[in-house]
């Protein structure tokens, strides 16, 4: 039995210790509503330090070029570096306002988004002599259309009545349909590269990327949802299953192929560069289509990552055939893969992966395009940053997923301390204990 005076401070600590808990709760609401409203303030300053920058200098090029304060029509320079074939009035396709758009509903700049809207539907042509990336026209632009459709024509009223008829959809259409050529092969696979003008140039290459023809689900299936038109999504769904149909029998798939003869040209692979939508993109249409054909493709895949891949904490590339490690090294675009975790359920696996990636940020203050695990040290020719999002994204979600537990376990523990004080108090005064530990 506890000495009486041991007993009282027992008891007055159990018994001011809900109160402490609280008030350290409540002061620690207070800050963390105060930072998030200097993050928002501050989030709010870049967005439109990048945004009015873009629109005085660059507009409508396809992106800024900060130093020099002028401009690239990126999209088309990709596949085009010589030029050559562009016309001479060609002025760009206004990719970052149409990158932007959904940005600006976020901000809650109704405003600008509607002269936005506006403007594209009447300046913007893909009647254009230009050789352009399947995957990033369809990511970028395809996906900023369909999104900002959507966005435009939602319950929230946010264009003025009668200004908006359908019009991104309609451009979103009409860029859909000059993608198709690209999947006219023997294989299903589309081509990387495609003339929005002219299809698909002759001799042109075939090979691809896994990212590259396994990435397109989202924005075509959603533009056959939107349009009717069942064209698009099945252009897209039949590459993808003659992609799956390629995989190893340890459900592994490679990182560049060719598309007409659909045999693999590299079979060293891992989440990174290359191969990393395929993963993200198959479960995130899971989510928006409904298709178990998805989840059980994704789910053998995500499986055999889990297997092949990972080495404690840390993801490494294999060959595909046999498993066997590769290359050591953690690239900026892995680190969307905690993120994908959270989205799957797998939060103790995301929260592994995501501090690993957060170690090497915090190693250098940002995240190294590529980084050598097994040296443990940068990769002598890639000693940059692109500003990827792929880490932000990821640390949202595992906030997101998080963030509860913390009020839960505060919840958990003023019970547990207040059951222990009755179980004390009970003790020494002959009461017996009666039915508080029934809830757990």
């Amino acid at each position: 039995m506890l000495p009486l005076k041991s007993m009282t401070w027992v008891l007055l600590l159990l018994l001011l210790s809900p109160a402490i808990i609280n008030l350290s709760t409540s002061q620690s609401d207070a800050r963390w509503a105060a930072k998030k409203r200097r993050l928002r303030d501050k989030v709010h300053k870049m967005f439109y330090h990048a945004y009015d920058n873009y629109m005085i200098h660059a507009f409508p090029h396809d992106e800024l070029k900060p130093l020099s304060k002028s401009f690239t029509d990126s999209l088309s320079e990709l596949g085009n570096l010589k030029l050559e074939r562009l016309p001479q009035d060609y002025s760009g396709s206004a990719l970052t306002l149409i990158e932007s758009l959904s940005s600006l509903v976020i901000m809650g700049n109704n405003t600008e988004f509607q002269s936005a809207v506006v403007w594209l539907s009447e300046n913007l042509t893909f009647n254009v002599d230009a050789r352009v990336n399947l995957f990033e026209c369809n990511i970028r632009v395809l996906g900023g259309l369909v999104s900002a459709h959507l966005l435009a024509t939602d319950s929230t009223d946010r264009l003025g009545k009668g200004v908006y008829k359908n019009q991104l959809l309609t451009l979103a259409e009409d860029l859909g349909k000059r993608f198709l050529p690209a999947f006219n092969t023997p294989t299903g696979l589309p081509y990387a590269w495609v003339n929005l003008k002219y299809g698909v140039m002759e001799n042109e290459t075939t090979e691809t990327s896994t990212s590259g023809c396994g990435s397109l689900i989202l924005e075509m299936g959603a533009l056959s949802r939107l349009t009717g038109d069942p064209k698009y999504e099945s252009a897209a769904l039949r590459a993808l299953r003659k992609l799956w149909s390629m995989r190893s029998s340890l459900n592994l798939l490679g990182t560049t192929l060719d598309v007409s003869t659909g045999e693999w040209i590299e079979y060293s692979t891992g989440i990174g560069a290359g191969v990393d939508s395929f993963y993200e993109y198959l479960f995130k249409a899971h989510i928006l289509f409904g298709k178990e054909e998805f989840w059980r493709m994704f789910h053998s895949a995500y499986i055999a990552v889990q297997k092949y891949f990972r080495h404690g904490p840390w993801y490494h590339e294999a060959d595909m055939r046999t498993g066997k490690a590769t290359y050591w090294q953690l690239t900026s675009l892995q680190a969307f893969w905690p993120g994908l975790q959270v989205l799957v359920g797998d939060i103790a696996a995301a929260n592994s992966s995501h501090r690993e990636f957060v170690y090497v940020w915090k190693k250098y203050g940002v995240l190294p395009e590529r980084y050598l695990l097994d040296h443990q040290m940068l990769h002598p020719t890639e000693k940059y940053y692109p500003l990827r999002p792929e880490l932000a994204e990821s640390t949202f979600y595992l906030y997101q997923a998080t963030k509860g537990l913390i009020s839960f376990l505060i919840s958990y523990l003023q019970f547990y301390m207040e059951l222990n004080f009755r179980a004390i108090f009970y003790k020494h005064s002959d009461i017996s204990v009666l039915s508080d530990a029934s809830c757990f």
